[in-house]
């Protein structure tokens, strides 16, 4: 019996133990005057002495911050299972902050608007940085961006902006649009802005006024549109697969059972990692 057990601890400690870990780092950002924070996932093995590592963004919704992906949904343990499994590649995934210092007046949002040129850091600053860093690839190949909500409406305008830096993006509950800002009853308060960059920055609106010169570059990169039946964001996610098949995208499209929460996006990253993993694979 001794030595039976002996066997099994010898066994379990040279078995792997497949366990990347989440960081915590920061950047000061010129652009934003602001100290950004954001979230690491590094591999198991994670080596940058040896090897580069392809590199994926993953971004949070409108009332999150850098913290929810791993505290909400497990994204380490679900990137763990699948790298062991092969069913994704080993990779760096970068969680940053989209929110406002000043979060009494300010809400979060990754495009540009008054006071808050987020886009631009995010392509400026925050790329550069974290892909010299962390020892990623640094080349369109290599690189992919996933999202929920407002971060995945961001994935794919991301996209749309520069198709010469993704391989892929993967939407999950995407809000892609919104008809008209919304107002508070005393005027134009931090809700409406957010609203507003997204009306302005409308994915759809992109896709109806591409042209060919466009959409030929749009064509490189790899599009999933992933949404729950009952959530209020589906038609939008709908439409907009349908205009990049129209287009000639290589754009796919998953309706599934559920609602605009965290359940669904936990699932949803069980499907966006072996996606990006075919892209970088390719």
């Amino acid at each position: 019996m001794k030595k039976l057990f002996l066997l099994f601890f010898i066994f379990w400690m040279s078995a792997p133990s497949w366990a990347g870990k989440v960081i915590t780092d920061s950047i000061h950002s010129k652009v934003l005057n602001s100290t950004i924070k954001y979230n690491v996932y590094l591999p198991t093995g994670y080596e940058p002495a040896s090897q580069k590592y392809p590199i994926a963004y993953l971004l949070h919704g409108l009332y999150g911050t850098y913290k929810d992906w791993a505290m909400k949904a497990n994204m380490r343990e679900v990137a763990d299972e699948l790298i062991k499994a092969q069913e994704a590649v080993p990779m760096v995934i970068i969680m940053p902050n989209a929110g406002h210092p000043d979060a009494r007046n300010h809400w979060n949002g990754y495009y540009n608007m008054p006071g808050w040129n987020y886009e631009t850091f995010f392509f400026t600053e925050l790329m550069p940085t974290v892909e010299k860093k962390y020892h990623t690839y640094t080349d369109k190949a290599h690189r992919a961006v996933m999202g929920l909500s407002m971060g995945g409406g961001a994935s794919t305008v991301y996209c749309q902006h520069h198709p010469e830096l993704f391989s892929s993006s993967f939407a999950m509950s995407a809000w892609l649009d919104t008809k008209e800002p919304e107002v508070a009853p005393h005027g134009k308060d931090k809700l409406y802005y957010v609203c507003k960059s997204v009306r302005d920055h409308s994915a759809i609106d992109f896709m109806l006024n591409a042209n060919e010169a466009t959409k030929q570059q749009l064509r490189t990169v790899r599009w999933f549109f992933d949404c729950g039946d009952d959530d209020p964001d589906v038609g939008d996610s709908f439409n907009l697969h349908q205009l990049c098949s129209k287009a000639g995208l290589k754009s796919e499209l998953r309706i599934r059972n559920g609602v605009h929460n965290w359940e669904y996006w936990h699932s949803s990253l069980r499907l966006a990692l072996p996606f990006v993993s075919i892209g970088f694979r390719n």
